[in-house]
């Protein structure tokens, strides 16, 4: 079912459009150049943006940019950035594909992946944000010591993630299949928000890219 366009769609971009890169290319290499913060942190697939703005505020010294494609979602995340007044976040309407060409390589230390798309056919694996062509992205653009933070209700996604990360050498610092189990933890996103209302298992890891 194809998603109904919001309601002066361009126009609510276009106000927020201070928080839009429009061209990130030109930025590769320099982000923290540009943008004076302690360090790079990617949110793939940021949705609505509930996440993206309270981890920003958790930590106002990194520089937090979100990834989304789709319009009718981003302009909910740049106005939840507007109206909080949140200094350390910007957005890039794109998809994952071109990471290798917004950031140079080692120039990123997280990786967030809140409940990715899981593509079950067998025929779209490729497009599963976990699958090799996608980690040998993200191993390029993060730095030795950099970090995959990924989460998903999806279970068969999840065992398969962990063996596509253990497959591309990536070091797994903590695994859960109940993430709040005994109460929340961390920043949800609004999907995670329904999910834990309604008692559904919530799977995390957390993998370091080795030197």
């Amino acid at each position: 079912m194809r998603m109904r366009r919001k309601p002066n769609l361009r126009l609510r971009i276009d106000k927020c459009a201070s928080l839009l890169i429009s061209e990130p290319t030109t930025l590769r290499g320099r982000w923290l150049e540009e943008f004076p913060f302690r360090e790079l942190n990617l949110e793939l697939g940021c949705g609505k943006g509930r996440f993206t703005v309270e981890t920003a505020k958790n930590v106002p010294e990194a520089l937090l940019v979100g990834l989304e494609k789709i319009e009718n979602v981003i302009v909910i995340a740049l106005e939840r950035t507007i109206n909080d007044d949140i200094k350390n976040v910007r957005y890039i309407q794109n998809l994952a594909d071109d990471l290798t060409a917004f950031f140079a390589p080692n120039e990123v230390s997280k990786i967030y992946l809140n409940f990715s798309d899981p593509w079950p056919s067998r025929k779209h694996i490729k497009r599963r944000l976990t699958s090799r062509d996608f980690l040998d992205l993200y191993k390029n653009v993060l730095s030795p010591g950099g970090e995959i933070h990924m989460k998903t209700d999806n279970l068969p996604l999840f065992e398969f993630s962990l063996e596509e990360l253990d497959s591309a050498g990536f070091e797994r610092l903590h695994v859960t299949r109940d993430l709040h189990k005994d109460g929340p933890v961390g920043v949800m996103t609004d999907y995670e928000m329904k999910f834990h209302e309604h008692g559904v298992k919530i799977n995390q890891c957390i993998v370091r890219k080795t030197s």
